[in-house]
């Protein structure tokens, strides 16, 4: 077992500035890797447009380039996850970049509408292997506590940012060099972790017992997983009560039925049900879910009421998020000193306040008559408290979860965050544009305006419910 496998410095025998310079890289490529898949997901957004014209998309098929990733992300996480525990968490990040580096270079070659979705889709699958197996080395290369939690907060910080200069990488890449440029940026950056990798990321250490794979429950959890968020993405563009959804959301509850029963009977199951003891994993998970149903639904809203109210352009958007993005960033550093100072569990609690706060105050600035100027200060704070929050949540998801438990641990979790964007988006989209119907011009602004400020206030009494779940961690943080 390595030194960082039993939670001392790495290199022991080195000196004490290589050692600290050694976990540095290490902290950095772990940073970078989740720069790389914040990115991704704002950097699309913004070329869609050019992607539809470049290739023939019809209006109601452009947005399975978005909505392929995240079919696929969501319905491979808890698989991506295990398999960096049994596998090895260095090379499926290994792997996993090579996913996203070959799915990229399809998709900024790609020359109709089918190659360019199954590019995304095979993404998808890179992003499900890559966030659970970059959660779980910060977690097994770096100690619980204090050290975990700067590791964390770095890491976080750099996801936020990600999301910012997507928008402006899209757009500037877009506009100079055309849609493509967006993908083949991915090759890049992949490639360049890809040999970072090999040289930072210490290797796997040797497993002295054989474990083996659950297939069956392997099948069945990512066959059900995909098809329920296929029902909560797609829903309210298919109508849900057509068809499609209907079999898909019947089949999901099939698959996922089958999952629980395959893993009660499993003698080495995909997801050991023991995992659900952990009253610090099962409030993280439901966080998880409760932040992206909210927090994680405003860059939504703030984009359609940039963009659609108030006439930005794409790069105007992206220069406006870098305010909110910076306050995020600040939160991740600010929650990262806050939980080893206190505890998990008033951080989580002292984020949401601040959070839900923000939110709130950002109605006054969501009219249709309003500036950006007037949005600032409700960024500003809710910012502040998304970071807190993010940080303090992966805290309390890998807190006392065994080393070779890490990978599925942050497979769950970001399972219950990608299920919960899903059904955030969809229900408050829906609220905000049920009475948009039949309008045009002004009257259909101030109506979007007007349904985006009730998306704002059910997001701040939603970041209110999940206080609830804050209490229930253990009082005193590890």
């Amino acid at each position: 077992m390595s030194s960082l496998d039993q939670g001392l410095p790495f290199g022991a025998t080195a000196t004490q500035g290589g050692v600290g310079a050694k976990r540095g890289a290490m902290l950095a490529l772990l940073a970078f890797a989740q720069l790389i898949i914040a990115l991704d997901i704002n950097i699309v957004f913004v070329a869609l447009p050019e992607i539809g014209a470049g290739l023939g998309f019809s209006g109601q098929t452009l947005q399975w380039v978005v909505s392929a990733y995240t079919v696929f992300t969501g319905g491979f996480l808890l698989f991506g996850g295990r398999a960096a525990d049994l596998i090895g968490q260095r090379r499926i990040f290994i792997f996993a970049l090579w996913l996203y580096a070959l799915s990229s270079l399809v998709g900024g070659l790609a020359w109709s509408p089918e190659i360019i979705i199954a590019a995304r889709a095979v993404q998808g699958i890179g992003g499900a292997f890559l966030f659970p197996a970059t959660l779980s080395l910060i977690n097994r290369l770096f100690a619980e506590g204090p050290e975990r939690n700067r590791a964390l907060a770095v890491w976080g910080g750099a996801g936020a940012s990600g999301l910012t200069l997507g928008s402006l990488a899209g757009g500037f890449l877009t506009g100079a060099f055309g849609w493509s440029s967006v993908f083949y940026v991915n090759v890049l950056l992949a490639g360049i972790a890809i040999i970072a990798a090999f040289a930072i990321i210490p290797r796997d250490p040797k497993r002295h017992e054989r474990r083996n794979f659950d297939l069956p429950g392997a099948l069945t959890v990512t066959a059900g997983a995909t098809l329920l968020v296929f029902t909560l993405v797609q829903g309210p563009e298919y109508g849900w009560g057509s068809p499609a959804i209907i079999a898909s959301a019947a089949l999901a509850a099939i698959f996922i039925i089958a999952f629980a029963l395959i893993e009660a009977k499993s003698a080495d199951p995909l997801m050991p049900l023991r995992l659900f003891r952990n009253r610090s994993l099962v409030a993280g998970m439901t966080i998880t879910f409760l932040f992206m149903g909210t927090f994680g639904a405003l860059p939504y809203f703030l984009t359609v009421l940039l963009q659609t109210v108030h006439g930005f352009t794409a790069l105007e958007t992206g220069l406006a998020f870098l305010v909110p993005s910076i306050a995020i960033a600040a939160g991740t550093q600010f929650g990262e000193r806050l939980a080893t100072r206190f505890s998990t569990r008033s951080t989580l609690v002292g984020g949401m306040v601040i959070g839900a706060a923000g939110t709130a105050l950002m109605v006054l600035g969501a009219s249709a008559d309003s500036s950006y100027l007037a949005l600032v200060p409700g960024l500003i704070i809710s910012g502040v408290g998304q970071g807190i929050v993010w940080t303090a949540m992966w805290i309390a998801a890998a807190s006392g979860v065994a080393h070779d438990e890490q990978g599925v641990a942050s497979g769950m979790a970001c399972t219950t965050l990608n299920i919960g964007n899903a059904i955030g988006m969809a229900a408050l989209i829906a609220i905000a544009n049920s009475h948009v119907g039949g309008l045009a011009g002004n009257a259909l602004k101030a109506a979007i305006a007007d349904g985006i400020q009730i998306a704002f206030w059910l997001a701040a009494a939603g970041i209110v419910v999940s206080l609830l779940a804050a209490i229930a961690l253990p009082g005193k943080g590890k």
